[in-house]
C-alpha cells in the first residue's frame, strides 16, 4: 500500500485519482421546480437571501457556480414583509433620472405603500450575481402582494423558511 506524505507528517494513503472527477452541470441535466413561499412577518434581508440561495441552486449537490441550476420561486404576501431596527423609516430607495438635481429618494415605508414588491426583488437582485447569469436567475423569481398568484398550473411546493 502507497502513502503520500503531507506536510506536518501526514500520512494519507493514495487514492485512485479518477474517482475525483468534477462534475459541471448541463443544461439537460437541470430539472427545475418552483416553490412558493409565504413572506408575511419574514424579515426582507434574510428571505432574500434564502431566495438567492434557491435561485441560484446552491441546494442542489448539481450546483455549477457558472451555469443557472437554480429552481423558481414565488414569494406572496410581500406587502407583509418586516425590517428590524428602524429601516423602516431610515432606509432610503434612490432612482436617478440622468438630468442634474434628478436624485429621488423614497423611504422603505413609501416604497411598501407604492410598490411593495420592489422591495423583496431589490434585496434578492443585490445578492445575485451580476451580469447576465444573474439576470436569468432573476426572471425565475415571481413576486406577488396579495396572497393569489397566477402559477397554479406549475403545481408549486410550500416551502417554509
Amino acid at each position: 500500500m502507497r502513502f503520500y506524505v503531507l506536510p506536518f507528517g501526514i500520512r494519507v494513503e493514495r487514492m485512485d485519482i479518477r474517482s475525483f472527477k468534477t462534475r459541471s452541470a448541463r443544461a439537460q441535466d437541470i430539472n427545475r421546480a418552483w416553490y412558493v413561499i409565504d413572506a408575511k412577518q419574514q424579515v426582507v434581508g434574510r428571505l432574500a437571501s434564502q431566495v438567492a440561495s434557491i435561485l441560484r441552486g446552491k441546494h442542489k449537490p448539481l450546483f455549477t457556480p457558472h451555469v443557472d441550476t437554480g429552481d423558481f420561486v414565488i414569494i406572496v404576501n410581500v406587502d407583509q414583509v418586516r425590517f428590524t431596527g428602524n429601516k423602516e423609516s431610515a432606509k432610503l430607495y434612490y432612482r436617478f433620472s440622468g438630468y442634474p438635481g434628478g436624485l429621488r429618494s423614497r423611504t422603505a415605508k413609501e416604497m411598501r405603500r407604492r410598490r411593495p414588491e420592489y422591495l423583496v426583488r431589490h434585496a434578492v437582485k443585490g445578492m445575485l450575481p451580476k451580469g447576465p447569469l444573474g439576470r436569468q436567475m432573476l426572471k425565475k423569481l415571481k413576486v406577488y402582494a396579495g396572497n393569489d398568484h397566477p402559477h397554479q398550473a406549475q403545481k408549486p411546493q410550500v416551502l417554509a423558511l
